[in-house]
C-alpha cells in the first residue's frame, strides 16, 4: 500500500517555529515532486511549497523568506521548516507526492497525506 506519513503539526504562538516530516511508504520507488500544501478553515487548499527529485523548488509568495522546504531523495522524505509563524498560517498540511513511481506499478501516481494540523494561536 502506497501512502505518505505527515507528523510535526502542533499548537505554537506567533513568532514561533514548527517543523513538518513528510515520510514515504517503502512501495514508492522515486517521487519526481514533493510538496506540501494547506487549506484553513472555509478557504481552499493551496499550494505552500514544492520542491522537484533535481533540487528546484517553487514557495508560495506568503512562505517566501519563512519557510524552507527540503527532501531526502533516498528515501523520499520531505520537510518544511516553518519560521515566525503567524496566527493566519493555520489550517492543515498536507504531504503531496506528484509523479511518484511505484514499484510494480506502470506509470506514474499522485499521491497525498493525511494532514496534519497546525495552529498557531492569536
Amino acid at each position: 500500500q502506497v501512502h505518505l506519513v505527515e507528523s510535526g503539526g502542533g499548537l505554537v504562538q506567533p513568532g514561533g517555529t514548527l517543523r513538518l516530516s513528510c515520510a514515504a511508504s517503502s512501495g514508492i520507488r522515486s517521487i519526481e515532486t514533493m510538496g506540501w500544501y494547506r487549506q484553513a478553515p472555509g478557504k481552499q487548499r493551496e499550494l505552500v511549497a514544492s520542491m522537484t527529485i533535481g533540487g528546484s523548488t517553487n514557495y508560495a509568495d506568503f512562505a517566501k523568506g519563512r519557510f524552507t522546504i527540503s527532501r531526502i531523495n533516498a528515501n523520499n522524505t520531505v520537510y518544511l521548516q516553518m519560521n515566525s509563524l503567524k496566527p493566519e498560517d493555520t489550517a492543515v498540511y498536507y504531504c503531496n507526492a506528484a509523479r511518484a513511481e511505484v514499484f510494480g506499478v506502470r506509470g506514474s501516481l499522485e499521491v497525498r497525506g493525511q494532514g496534519t494540523a497546525v495552529t498557531v494561536l492569536s
